[in-house]
């Protein structure tokens, strides 16, 4: 496999034309079909299907498109890089953070670190599902803010960070939002919004039938964004961590017996190997008020 094919194949998925996407990448249309020919014969399987002008993605070929977009990013990283380094441009470090993580608790940091480094540019990402530790110490992500502690490595270096509990999330004009502690039994009442991205989906769920509320969510989401919405709406309520908000209208209360918890974490490779400015960033995560 050959680094042009990773860009040929991507402007074929976003076209599905060979012609357009042989003038995208700079080819003549016969080079494109080859190279893309070439790949389907490494892989095994079609990723295209030709059907005149109906041309359209295999399964094999969106799965293969998602793939090449994260090596094109990681290209592109790898290009930025070295550039910013040939012409003594800034330093830039890519810090990848748990989808769950709200940004609220981080803006003063990151405001603060960017004050104390004036040579450094910081490329934030997501973290896919999946994505963790491994990910700093494959050299994909410089850092990344995670919502527990990874497994012990002497390889890698582990910042705490700040502890926060999960509370009940709902609207401010829910009937709940009007109780300082909140009952299981009073929550099983009310319709309820599944997190299914929620690194403590397992504990949370448990919890409450430990306390004897058996909820059964109409509604169960991957999307912080759009959990948060349906809850700010008033449609349900959910469990969540307290300094996770983004939308406004919503509120949170404490349920009665239950007392789950988290602990963010800063996690960066350790040893002398770790560029100076990203063990500067993790002594300043050490060091700062989170509260």
């Amino acid at each position: 496999m050959e680094i042009n094919q990773v860009r040929y194949f991507l402007n074929l998925a976003e076209t599905l034309n060979f012609t357009e996407a042989a003038r995208r990448s700079g080819v003549s249309q016969p080079s494109l079909t080859r190279a893309i020919q070439r790949l389907e014969e490494d892989l095994g399987s079609p990723l295209i299907y030709r059907d005149g002008k109906d041309s359209r993605l295999t399964a094999l070929g969106r799965d293969v498109q998602a793939e090449f977009m994260r090596i094109e990013l990681a290209l592109r990283n790898v290009r930025e890089h070295s550039e910013s380094t040939a012409l003594g441009r800034r330093r830039i470090l890519d810090i990848a953070v748990a989808p769950t993580i709200g940004p609220a608790a981080f803006a003063a940091f990151f405001d603060d670190a960017l004050g104390e480094l004036p040579s450094v540019k910081i490329n934030m990402h997501q973290l896919l599902a999946g994505e963790g530790a491994n990910e700093v110490l494959s050299g994909k992500y410089h850092a990344c803010i995670l919502p527990r502690a990874p497994r012990p490595n002497p390889k890698l270096n582990v910042v705490p960070l700040f502890r926060e509990r999960f509370l009940l999330a709902c609207a401010e004009s829910h009937p709940l939002a009007g109780k300082d502690v909140v009952s299981t039994e009073a929550i099983a009442a009310y319709p309820y919004v599944d997190r299914l991205a929620c690194e403590f989906h397992t504990e949370i769920t448990e919890h409450l039938m430990d306390h004897d509320a058996v909820m059964q969510p109409r509604l169960s989401v991957d999307r912080e964004d759009w959990v948060q919405q349906v809850v700010a709406k008033g449609g349900a309520i959910c469990i969540m961590p307290e300094r996770s908000i983004v939308m406004q209208g919503i509120v949170t209360r404490p349920v009665e017996g239950i007392s789950l918890e988290r602990e963010l974490v800063f996690v960066t490779v350790s040893g002398s190997g770790t560029p100076l400015e990203i063990r500067k960033i993790a002594q300043l995560a050490a060091r700062h008020d989170w509260s």
